[in-house]
């Protein structure tokens, strides 16, 4: 099962839910009006996508989600609510501590990227998220903090997140039966998050006429390689206006890992770009 808990749940038993089952509900993650400033910004712009003409880095991905999705990437240059109430979220920095901070000097951000998958959208299949990056010796540990979080009802028939609870604690030669999926239903405002070694898959929407709103948000470990490239997403002229710690997390801050014996990552002139930021310098 996936445990179900509310905003105001210690941030421990928030972790001691994912250590054990990999993945957890938090059913008031965004209150009402977030949601609905969200929507605002972003409606215009998805419902402007088209699916069927988007390009993609290669075919394979193409595959993966299909014609019948809407995207938008880059929620830090298109949502300031995105920015100051999800990005900044307080659960996000307790569990990143908890989960990713024993393995890095910071997090940062992976993926920002809002998914509407529309009636006739297929059910991707089942993967990890972790293993974009497959160069990594196994087992290693925990490297990303993945969520889900529903802008509208997330129902089973609308296409809600199927996981497999518990499947982070399986070993890299087992794959998941369709009997241990779980369907995460929620309400908007709703998100279930993850770890990056948990089996899950977006499902597919057997609506006429529903399309299913959300978005991915994953943070990973500071020294990795992110998904999305995220100071191209939000260039200088956006990013100098967001506030220090959101500039951080997009990778304007340098991975510094001296004091542990480590280097540093990401540096411009051997500064951290938000010293640059601040300074008009970038």
């Amino acid at each position: 099962m996936i445990p179900v808990l509310h905003r105001g749940a210690d941030p421990d038993q928030i972790c001691a839910a994912l250590t054990e089952h990999g993945a957890v509900i938090i059913e008031d993650f965004l209150d009402a009006d977030t949601v609905a400033a969200m929507n605002a910004e972003v409606g215009p712009l998805v419902e402007a996508d088209d699916p069927t003409a988007r390009t993609f880095v290669n075919p394979f991905i193409a595959d993966f989600f299909g014609t019948k999705v809407k995207h938008l990437s880059g929620l830090a240059t298109h949502s300031r609510a995105f920015v100051d109430d999800v990005l900044l979220h307080p659960i996000y920095d307790e569990v990143c501590r908890r989960v990713l901070g024993p393995s890095c000097a910071d997090w940062t951000l992976n993926v920002g990227h809002l998914l509407q998958r529309g009636p006739g959208a297929e059910q991707q299949y089942l993967h990890r998220d972790h293993d974009v990056w497959n160069f990594l010796p196994s087992p290693h540990p925990e490297v990303e903090l993945a969520s889900l979080v529903a802008l509208t009802p997330f129902t089973a028939d609308n296409g809600a997140t199927r996981l497999v609870p518990g499947s982070n604690h399986w070993d890299g030669d087992r794959y998941p039966t369709d009997d241990e999926l779980e369907i995460a239903e929620m309400p908007a405002g709703a998100a279930v998050i993850y770890l990056g070694s948990v089996f899950h898959a977006g499902g597919a929407n057997c609506t006429e006429d529903e399309w299913r709103r959300g978005f991915h948000l994953s943070f990973v470990v500071g020294w990795l390689r992110t998904e999305e490239n995220n100071t191209l997403a939000t260039p200088p002229d956006v990013a100098r206006d967001l506030p220090l710690r959101a500039q951080e997390l997009i990778g304007y801050k340098a991975h510094d890992a001296i004091e542990t014996g480590g280097g540093y990552l990401g540096v411009v002139d051997v500064r951290h770009p938000t010293e640059l930021l601040a300074s008009g310098e970038l």
